[in-house]
C-alpha cells in the first residue's frame, strides 16, 4: 500500500470576516479589521459504560462526543454598529444635516449619531447571520494563492459591554454561538480565488 502525503493547505491571517442574515437578505457587513477569531466546539458527551465483574473488565460501550456547534470568539479594531446591531440588536442612530444637530433612525450620508442596545425586558434580540471567516493561503514564493472560506450557520450574538483603556485604542470582543439545523454541517469550508468586494 502506498503512502502518499496528504494536500496541504498554510493558512494564515484574518483576511476578512463577513456577517449577513440567515435567510441571505440585506446587506453583508464586511470587517477587515478584525483581528482574531477564536472557535470553541460545544460538545455534548455520553459518558462511558462500563461492566465490571468482581474487579474484572468484562465489557465497555465508549464514551461519545457529538458536536452541536461552535462558540465564536471574535476580536475587532474598531466598534462597527452595524455588526452590534446584527448580534444583539437595538437602533442605531443617523445625523440628519451636515450640522449634525438632529437625528434619526433611518440611514443617511451624514455619518452616524449614536446606538442604543435594546431596552431591558425588550424582545430584541437581533438577528440570526451566518458568519464567513477568510484565511489567506500562501505558497513558497510569498504569494497569495487563494483565500480559505469558512461558513458558520445559524449564528446568534450575546450582549456585547464595551471597556476602555488609557493609551488602549479599544479592541471590542463579541461572543457569538453558531449551531446547525437537523442534518446541517456545523461549518463548511470552502476555497475562493479573491475576497468579496467591499463597498464603502
Amino acid at each position: 500500500m502506498a503512502v502518499k502525503r496528504g494536500t496541504e493547505i498554510p493558512t494564515i491571517d484574518v483576511a476578512l470576516v463577513t456577517i449577513q442574515s440567515a435567510d441571505g437578505t440585506g446587506d453583508e457587513i464586511a470587517l477587515d479589521t478584525a483581528s482574531t477569531i477564536e472557535v470553541e466546539p460545544q460538545i455534548e458527551e455520553a459518558d462511558a459504560t462500563q461492566l465490571i465483574i468482581k474487579g474484572i473488565l468484562k465489557a465497555q460501550k465508549p464514551a461519545t462526543s457529538t458536536l452541536t456547534g461552535n462558540q465564536i470568539t471574535l476580536t475587532d479594531n474598531v466598534f462597527t454598529p452595524e455588526l452590534v446591531k446584527k448580534l444583539q440588536g437595538g437602533t442605531i442612530y443617523y445625523w440628519t444635516t451636515a450640522e449634525k444637530t438632529t437625528k434619526e433612525t433611518d440611514p443617511t450620508e451624514f455619518g452616524i449619531a449614536g446606538y442604543d442596545p435594546p431596552a431591558v425586558g425588550s424582545n430584541d434580540k437581533g438577528e440570526v447571520c451566518t458568519l464567513n471567516a477568510y484565511s489567506a493561503q500562501y505558497d513558497a514564493s510569498g504569494q497569495i494563492v487563494q483565500f480559505e472560506k469558512i461558513k458558520y450557520p445559524n449564528c446568534t450574538g450575546t450582549p456585547i459591554a464595551f471597556g476602555s483603556e488609557d493609551d488602549t485604542f479599544r479592541a471590542p470582543e463579541y461572543i457569538i454561538n453558531s449551531a446547525a439545523k437537523k442534518g446541517e454541517p456545523p461549518y463548511s469550508i470552502e476555497y475562493v480565488q479573491t475576497l468579496p468586494a467591499i463597498q464603502e
